[in-house]
């Protein structure tokens, strides 16, 4: 069972995503374009569950799959799209998750909504600080039900996410 456990900012957070961006460098080459930091731990100041979010972009998403053996060998799960089309996702950690790979294609609308969100936190204080805040009751509400904290989320992100990607595109 996977414990939802929100943390203070840690600024380790960028240097922990810097060690694994490299070893993602090395596996994907020249199919890969740019690796970002995504997530809350990549957003200085706010609460997070202590997982890193690394999204790499490639040039070609059909392609990422012929690495999953490298990724595996990495110590990640290899899950597919895992419900977003047009992504492969990765976890590290089993139960006790430290990093989710999000990978998409160059350009995609996946990849731009996660900068959006990201980029939107970083530069607006109180939509990050009401984030934070609603993350750290969540936690508390289901500390032991991760689907609940992850819908009690819902409606607050697709906001914000709306919000963030007007303004990113502005």
């Amino acid at each position: 069972m996977r414990v939802v456990v929100v943390n203070d900012y840690n600024y380790q957070w960028p240097s922990m995503f810097k060690v694994e961006a490299d070893k993602i460098c090395e596996v994907f080459g020249e199919e890969l374009i740019a690796v970002h930091h995504i997530g809350s731990t990549s957003v200085p100041g706010i609460k997070a569950k202590p997982i890193i979010d690394i999204m790499p972009l490639v040039r070609d998403i059909e392609v990422v799959d012929k690495f999953n053996d490298r990724m595996i060998a990495l110590g990640y799960e290899p899950m597919g799209e895992f419900g977003i089309p047009k992504r492969r996702f990765f976890y590290k950690g089993g139960e006790d998750r430290t990093h989710h790979i999000h990978i998409f294609e160059y350009g995609s609308i996946g990849a731009e909504r996660h900068l959006a969100f990201r980029d939107f936190l970083r530069k607006h204080e109180n939509d990050a600080k009401e984030y934070s805040l609603l993350k750290e009751l969540l936690a508390k509400r289901f500390p032991n039900d991760i689907e609940g904290y992850i819908d009690g989320k819902n409606d607050f992100v697709k906001s914000l996410e709306q919000k963030a990607i007007k303004w990113y595109r502005d």
